[in-house]
């Protein structure tokens, strides 16, 4: 309204509104809670939805621009963009977009870390973008710097409104309309911006005066910028044409580390945060993190990685590659991320719809994208079907969607090649030819491929895997590849490749003669653990039969196999067992070799030819036999193939030829197969086996949608599960429930046979018996596995919160008499006398740690470990007594005791005083919510205290303590000394004096600091039996299992300060050797399990302590009964 009255007054300059979109109160970025880095107070959805209802009541009522401003969290912008490019869609209307950030000090960055230019790329990817700049926190003088970098690197119109200086002593500004204006009139003068306003501290006689400054000049040209790939983290990375190439950091990906898999299944996040700095260490440009593993939620766990990620800024300086196969997984990641990152990958697998609408969500992520040459036919394997996808690809993104080319990377396969097969020598020829290709055709497209795929057949041979990576990089760089997944800190210098190594590399990689293949392996022979067999050409002749033919599979020998046979034949009863005894002893360890990693691809596969060959010679008197016994029935028909979405199918191509050595016959479908198809020829091919074989997860699913389907349809067939992703546990907990009949994981090609073998004489109806005792003995170890990784998510029967507090513990408050505690507030104990713990020490525990089994002091008595414990604890002895000596370990502690009261069933407020008029912090607890017996309570920690409305003075203990300070140099010294022994032995001794102290501790507080039980008079025995009164649960622990409560007893106790003692960000007590927990005086209290809680006390819980329900979830994720 007011800028139509303006405007109605014919001035000649038009008035328009900016509807100003803050930053919230929230970040999506930054935890607000220092002792959980990972926490977020609100999600990417919920803050795109207030965004989106903002935007829609600032159009709808008249705005003309919409202004993105104030931006100290650039996720929180990308939320708001969004949102509005959501709005501008559903509603087909478009709106100018201003953009400014906030550089909170002389350091040039946001309050989320990124630097100016990184903030920038960030947010380029907006539509009907009109301006990006900055505001708010400095002064224009202290702006300057910063507006100046913005306009050297920004195509789009730049706008400032500082604030009218720094803010004084007393919140003011004191800069004037006129030293102001004459500051913007240098950022004018030298052409810096487009667009001039003011911020905090500014009045309308500042807007004044800036109005009538710009009117003397020109606005700033925007710049013609170079069409570079820009990416960001907190800060930017450009690929540049003098880059040279760009590292992508390989180590964050559960399917290709082993380490990092291991850590994130165990949620170590702090450790595994460790693998993508070394990453970062090592050269990476770029971090390429996958979370895609069967048994993962891959979601949940991308984000929270990516949250930790992001408080890291030696780590989060860098951007993110969000590698996954399921879109949920990039879509989660891309919600984390506040620069610029790229998506690895998406495809034409599923067609143009699905590859369409997977770029624009990209897009208005505003994430760069590798495209994968993948179409509905398969993946591209030779040069013209690779240039066909990314060629039709290319013309998509761009003409169709409005990708710039420049943030198109193409992924031509980099595929494994001295395999031993020969269609894959030519692999990396046509992947570097495709490279020259599409740089010279598709402009300002780049390439990048995972090189760590090209060496696969020489997989535990490090020397040759990196040779071949540098030289196939040195080459393929040449030809114009910008970026590759490798492991950064493992790659060899091209120049420093031994003469003969890179000749024999170069071979292969060029596809030069047809003995390249051969003669790498040889070579890797000499580098990497040779398998340990006589390689003595004459004497091995001399060897038994067995063993003859044994090393002639390992070896790929052919020269005597069919004498070696012959001999072996004449020495069994039946040509079959030659077969089943020998050559599958032979092939047995050639699977244990190549599975350690002490054999290659290439090699298995000679194993297999060498075993095709026996098992010609044998088939003669295989079949003659059958013919006198009048027996026509074949070894079985075994279907194969690799599901729908996977096109690995080396290990699947293995088992085949095993099989067909084996006198199987065997269908292969090849790759991609779909369920019908593989269902439909199992029923016209009268197959016995079905065998399904993947190498990505999302095959995981794709094998439990198949076992589903064959249920469905009534197939009786047994069905083996194979491939790098699988697993037995995840074969027994989601495939095997949803098929009737037999599902068997099989671990590696040579393990197949014997399986098949089973399977297939069940079928005879002379061995039912044996049928039924092999099929139910696999579904019968499956049970078992399920039952065992199901138990932690069993249900019992659960009431709901209201009904559990109706069956709270029931304590009649009157006429309980409440000890005053005879010292109220904090007490410190510091460097404790270690002699004084001693004694009160419960060695059983410790003796478990060194996993012997017994009772101290029992123990010593035992046949079996009584001699090793009596020696184990002697040594624990006489360190201690040196540790005690030479005070090599510090005990440090501190106990409070409050005024408090329960409130509202399951929280307990603590006091300030005694007045308790003001309280200082509040504990909440939790409340068993499992269906109890008559009679018996479900009962929450809180029950323990009187509740406020009764009028009783009630109190709360709680404590901390540790003797761990000092461990480090104690275990340092040791480690030294390759000490191991002693290591772990410190380790353990400080641990148990740590629970000593937690034991004396709580006796003290019982008997002089609270003194409710001063006549106590308990032995050691009867404290490790806990039968003295009242309780001192341990938050994280059965009564209270949030581990977050450890927060208020570390700050009502000033822990850290008190005793040396820290919180880590997954809520673990630094030294490990310290115990902290609560005290409760009343003689009810016992200790009791939560068991699981249900999703209304979740949400309960979440309201009470103020936590989001994602957080509640996260830490009482072992609790839960959904």
């Amino acid at each position: 309204e007011v800028a139509e009255e303006f405007n109605s007054k014919n001035f000649e300059v038009p008035k328009l509104v900016a509807g100003v979109l803050g930053p919230t109160n929230k970040t999506l970025s930054l935890s607000p809670n220092v002792n959980d880095p990972g926490f977020r107070a609100v999600t990417f959805d919920e803050m795109v939805k207030a965004y989106y209802d903002a935007a829609r009541g600032l159009i709808d009522g008249g705005a003309d621009i919409l202004l993105i401003e104030t931006i100290f969290d650039t996720l929180n912008a990308k939320a708001a963009i969004y949102a509005i490019q959501k709005y501008q869609l559903e509603k087909g209307t478009k709106i100018p977009i201003m953009i400014s950030g906030t550089i909170v000090d002389q350091s040039g960055r946001t309050l989320s870390g990124q630097t100016t230019e990184a903030f920038y790329i960030s947010v380029s990817h907006a539509e009907n973008v009109l301006s990006i700049g900055l505001n708010c926190a400095l002064g224009a003088k202290q702006l300057r710097p910063f507006v100046e970098d913005l306009s050297n690197i920004s195509d789009k119109f730049l706008s400032v409104h500082p604030n009218a200086g720094l803010p004084n002593e007393m919140g003011g500004y004191d800069e004037t309309p006129e030293t102001m204006a004459s500051t913007l009139n240098d950022f004018l003068d030298r052409g810096f911006v487009n667009i001039v306003g003011g911020c905090c501290g500014t009045t309308p006689e500042h807007i004044k005066e800036i109005s009538e400054l710009v009117k003397n000049y020109k606005p700033r040209v925007p710049i013609d910028q170079n069409k570079y790939l820009r990416l960001s983290g907190m800060e930017p990375v450009i690929l540049r044409p003098d880059s040279n190439f760009m590292n992508i950091g390989e180590r964050t990906n559960v399917t290709g580390s082993k380490k990092f898999a291991r850590l994130i299944k165990e949620e170590k996040f702090e450790e595994a945060l460790s693998v993508a700095r070394d990453q970062v260490e090592g050269g990476a440009q770029v971090i390429d993190i996958n979370m895609d593993e069967g048994m993962l939620d891959s979601e949940e766990v991308m984000m929270k990685f990516l949250k930790l990620i992001a408080s890291e800024p030696d780590i989060a300086k860098l951007p993110i590659m969000i590698d996954s196969s399921k879109w949920s997984v990039i879509e989660s990641g891309l919600k984390c991320l506040q620069g610029k990152g790229i998506v690895n990958s998406i495809s034409l697998k599923e067609g143009e719809e699905s590859f369409i609408e997977q770029a624009r969500q990209i897009l208005q992520y505003g994430a760069a994208v590798i495209v994968m040459a993948f179409d509905e036919k398969g993946q591209a394997d030779t040069f013209e079907r690779r240039i066909e996808i990314c060629k039709r690809a290319y013309k998509i993104l761009t003409k169709e969607i409005g990708f710039q080319p420049q943030d198109i990377i193409f992924d031509p396969n980099i595929l494994a090649i001295a395999t031993g097969i020969k269609e894959h020598n030519n692999y990396a020829v046509d992947f570097i030819e495709t490279t020259k290709w599409i740089k010279q055709n598709l402009p300002l497209a780049k390439v990048s491929g995972g090189v760590s795929n090209l060496s696969f057949s020489f997989r535990g041979n490090n020397v040759v895997r990196e040779a071949m990576h540098s030289a196939f990089l040195f080459h393929a760089i040449k030809a114009g590849m910008d970026m590759g997944i490798v492991n950064a800190g493992q790659l060899a210098v091209y120049e420093e490749i031994p003469e003969d190594l890179l000749e024999k590399v170069e071979d292969v990689i060029f596809n030069k003669n047809p003995d390249a293949t051969e003669n790498l392996i040889e070579y890797a022979e000499t580098v990497k653990g040779k398998v340990e067999v006589e390689d003595k050409k004459d004497d091995w002749r001399n060897s038994t039969v067995r063993e003859r033919l044994k090393l002639a599979l390992i070896k790929g020998i052919v020269d005597f196999i069919e004498e070696d046979v012959e001999e072996a034949r004449l020495q069994f009863a039946k040509p079959i067992e030659v077969i089943e005894g020998p050559l599958m002893d032979g092939m047995n360890v050639v699977g244990d070799l190549f599975g350690a990693g002490k054999m290659f691809l290439p090699q298995v596969v000679k194993s297999a030819r060498v075993m095709k060959k026996a098992v010609a010679y044998l088939i003669p008197f295989i079949e003659k036999e059958k013919e006198e016994a009048q027996d026509t029935r074949g070894r079985g028909k075994v279907l194969m193939a690799t599901v729908k979405g996977d096109v690995h199918d080396i290990g699947k191509n293995i088992v085949g030829v095993v099989l067909g050595c084996n006198n199987y016959e065997v269908i292969d479908l090849g790759v991609m197969v779909h369920s019908d198809k593989i269902l439909q020829t199992a029923i016209d091919e009268k197959v016995d086996v079905i065998g399904l074989s993947g190498l990505i997860t999302p095959s995981l699913d794709e094998m439990v949608h198949v076992a589903n389907e064959m249920d469905r349809r009534g197939l009786n067939i047994p069905l083996l599960i194979g491939g790098a992703t699988t697993s037995r546990i995840h074969t027994a907990v989601k495939i095997d429930p949803n098929y009737s009949s037999a599902v068997i994981h099989v671990l590696d090609a040579s393990r197949s046979v014997p399986v098949v073998s089973n399977l297939l004489n069940e079928n005879e109806n002379e061995n039912e018996t044996e049928k039924k005792t092999f099929t139910t003995s696999i579904k019968d170890d499956y049970k078992i596995l399920r039952e065992d990784y199901l138990q932690k998510r069993s249900k019992k029967k659960f009431i709901s919160i209201e009904k559990a507090r109706e069956n709270k513990l029931k304590i009649d408050w009157k006429l309980i008499r409440i000890k005053k505690p005879n010292k109220l507030g904090i007490t410190s104990l510091k460097n404790y006398p270690l002699n004084e713990l001693k004694n009160y020490i419960d060695w059983t525990p410790f003796f478990q740690t060194w996993e012997l089994k017994g009772k101290y002091p029992k123990i010593f008595d035992d046949e079996k470990v009584g001699e090793e414990a009596k020696k184990l604890f002697d040594d624990a002895n006489n360190l201690l007594e040196k540790i005690s000596e030479e005070q090599f370990l510090t005990a440090n502690g501190v106990t409070g005791i409050f005024p408090a009261n329960s409130v509202g069933y399951d929280d307990i407020e603590v006091y300030s005083d005694e007045k308790r008029s003001s309280v200082k912090r509040v504990l909440h607890t939790i409340r068993q919510q499992m269906l109890k017996s008559d009679k018996q309570p479900n009962t929450a920690l809180a029950d323990f205290i009187a509740p406020k409305e009764s009028g009783v003075e009630d109190y709360v203990g709680m404590f901390a303590v540790t003797a761990g300070i000092g461990i480090e140099k104690l275990v340092e010294k040791f480690e030294e000394e390759h000490d191991d022994y002693n290591v772990i032995l410190t380790k353990a001794i400080a641990d148990r004096l740590a629970e000593a102290f937690a034991e004396l501790l709580h006796q003290k507080v019982r008997g002089e600091y609270w003194g409710y039980s001063e006549k106590e008079n308990l032995s050691n025995e009867d404290l490790i039996k806990e039968k003295y009164a009242g309780i001192r649960p341990a938050p994280g622990y059965s009564a209270q299992p949030d581990h977050t409560e450890k927060q208020i007893i570390f700050s009502l106790l000033d822990v850290e300060e008190t005793t040396g003692v820290r919180l880590t960000e997954s809520m673990a007590m630094y030294p490990a050797a310290s115990v902290c927990g609560l005290y409760f005086s009343h003689p009810k209290a016992k200790y009791f399990t939560t068991g699981k809680i249900g999703k209304d006390q979740v949400l309960d819980y979440h309201r009470r302590k103020g936590m989001s329900v994602e957080e509640v979830e996260k830490w009482l994720g072992s609790v839960l009964n959904y």
